[in-house]
C-alpha cells in the first residue's frame, strides 16, 4: 500500500516566494529555509557518504541484509534527511517487517513535523498550521507518513489508533489528495466483516 512517497514532483513555487511573503528579512529568511526544506524533501542536499551508501543498497537489492547494513548506515550519516528515512521505511514496508516499518514511519512523521514547524503530537496539528492542500513536497511528507503510519497501524491489528490517525490525515487532507479515504474504506469493511 503506502510507499509513503509516491507522488509526482511538486509543481515550481510561484515566482516571488510562498503565498503571503512580506517583505521583512525574517520573511525572506524562512523563505530560502523552506526553499532548503522543500529541496531535501527531493533529494538534495544528501551528504555524498549516505548517497553512496544508498546507491550500494539498491546495487545489492538481492541480498537483504546488505541492502539493510547500507540503509541503516545511510541513516546514521544523515538521520533527518528524508532520502535515507523514507529507503530505510521501503525496505522495511517491500519485505514485510511492518513493525520495524512503522517504527521508521514514526521517524519520518516526527521529522515532517519538525520541518513542517508542526507540534511534536500529531494529534495537536491543526490544517491552518500548514499548507497541506498545496503542491509543496514539505506538508506533502507530513500527510504521506501520517498515511503509512495509519496504513501499518491497520495492518498491525492496531485498528484504533490506526482509526485516529485516519481521522487527523482526513482532517489534514479533506481534498483526500493522498487517498486516506481507500484506507478509510478498508477500516470500515473490516468492522462490517466483524459484524457479520
Amino acid at each position: 500500500m503506502p510507499a509513503l512517497i509516491a507522488s509526482p514532483a511538486p509543481e515550481p513555487a510561484p515566482a516571488g516566494g510562498r503565498a503571503g511573503a512580506t517583505a521583512d528579512p525574517g520573511a525572506s529568511a524562512l523563505d530560502g529555509c523552506l526553499e532548503s526544506l522543500e529541496l531535501a524533501c527531493l533529494g538534495a542536499g544528501l551528504p555524498a557518504a549516505a548517497e553512496h551508501e544508498l546507491q550500494q543498497a539498491s546495487r545489492c537489492y538481492a541480498d537483504p541484509m546488505a541492502v539493510e547494513r547500507h540503509l541503516l548506515r545511510a541513516v546514521d550519516l544523515a538521520p533527518q534527511h528524508p532520502a535515507t528515512l523514507i529507503g530505510l521505511y521501503r525496505f522495511y514496508f517491500y519485505r514485510n517487517r511492518l513493525v520495524e516499518a512503522l517504527q521508521v514511519g514514526e521517524r519520518c512523521l516526527a521529522n515532517a513535523a519538525r520541518v513542517n514547524g508542526l507540534p511534536a503530537a500529531w494529534q495537536m496539528v491543526r490544517p491552518e498550521q500548514a499548507d497541506f492542500g498545496g503542491f509543496s513536497a514539505v506538508p506533502r511528507l507530513y500527510l504521506f507518513s501520517l498515511q503509512a503510519c495509519a496504513y501499518l497501524c491497520l495492518r498491525l491489528g492496531a485498528l484504533e489508533r490506526g482509526g485516529a490517525l485516519l481521522d487527523k490525515l482526513v482532517e489534514l487532507d479533506p481534498g483526500d489528495r493522498v487517498h486516506g479515504s481507500v484506507l478509510r474504506g478498508v477500516l470500515q469493511r473490516w468492522g462490517q466483516d466483524d459484524d457479520e
